[in-house]
C-alpha cells in the first residue's frame, strides 16, 4: 500500500472525501487542498456509461475554455509555403514542412499541438507511430487538419482543447490552473462538462455520467455531484 505523505494527510483532513460536492464547492476545496510549490493544473475526470470499443459509443469533442488553459501551448504548423505567413501571423511557434517532418522522424516532439492541411496529410500520416502515442496526431475532428491554419492556431492559443474517452470509459482533461480565481475554474470546468453531456451517444444506455471528480496535480480527488451538472 502506498504511503500517504504529510501534505496528503493534511489535504484529506480538510474535506470529506466521501461527500458529493457541487461543482462550485469542489473548486473551492481543490484550491484549499493544493500545496504544490508550482502552479498546478486543475483536472476533471468523468466516468461515462459507454463502451468505447463500439464506434457508436465513442465520445470525443473539442471546446474552447472561456478563460484559457493557463498554459502557453507550443504550436507547430506543417503547411505549404503559401500558408506559412498566415500561420506565423497567428502566433504559431514553429512553421514549415519537410524540415520538421525530418526532425520528428529523428525523435523531436517538443510541441503541444500540431496543425496541418489536408494536402499535407500523406506526409504527416507517415509520422503516425511517433505522433499517435503522444496525442499529437492532427485530426479533422479536432480542427487540427484544416485549410484555415491561422484560425486554428488562434483557437489553440485562446484555450481550445480536445478530449476523448479512453478505453476504460473515462475522460480526463485539464481545465485550468490552481492560481485561477474560483469562478474562472468553475466556468472552464462547466464548459467542458456541458460539452461532454451534449455528446451523449444515442446508443448509450442507462446512466451516462456515472461520476465526476475534480482534482489538481498531486491533490486528492474531490467528488462532484453529477446530477447537479446534468440538470
Amino acid at each position: 500500500m502506498a504511503k500517504i505523505s504529510k501534505k496528503q494527510k493534511e489535504a484529506l483532513a480538510k474535506f470529506d472525501a466521501a461527500k458529493l460536492h457541487s461543482l462550485e464547492e469542489a473548486v473551492k476545496v481543490v484550491k484549499d487542498i493544493t500545496f504544490t510549490k508550482f502552479d498546478a493544473s486543475v483536472d476533471v475526470d468523468v466516468r461515462l456509461g459507454v463502451d468505447p470499443r463500439k464506434a457508436n459509443q465513442m465520445v470525443r469533442g473539442i471546446v474552447t475554455l472561456p478563460h484559457g488553459t493557463g498554459k502557453t501551448k507550443r504550436v507547430l504548423v506543417l503547411c505549404t509555403p503559401d500558408k506559412e505567413d498566415e500561420a506565423k501571423a497567428a502566433g504559431a511557434d514553429y512553421v514549415g514542412l519537410d524540415e520538421y517532418v525530418d526532425k520528428i522522424k529523428g525523435g523531436w516532439t517538443d510541441v503541444d499541438v500540431i496543425i496541418t492541411m489536408p494536402s499535407v496529410m500523406p506526409k504527416v500520416g507517415a509520422l503516425g507511430k511517433i505522433l499517435g502515442p503522444r496525442g499529437l496526431m492532427p485530426n479533422p475532428k479536432t480542427g487540427t487538419v484544416t485549410m484555415e491554419v491561422g484560425k486554428a492556431v488562434q483557437e489553440v492559443k485562446a484555450g481550445k482543447i480536445d478530449f476523448k474517452v479512453d478505453k476504460f470509459g473515462i475522460i480526463h482533461t485539464s481545465v485550468a490552473r490552481v492560481s485561477f480565481e474560483p469562478q474562472k475554474i468553475y466556468e472552464n470546468a462547466l464548459e467542458v462538462l456541458n460539452a461532454i453531456i451534449k455528446l451523449k451517444p444515442a446508443a448509450a444506455k442507462g446512466t451516462y455520467v456515472k461520476s465526476v471528480t475534480l482534482s489538481s496535480t498531486m491533490s486528492p480527488g474531490v467528488k462532484v455531484e453529477a446530477k447537479s451538472i446534468t440538470k
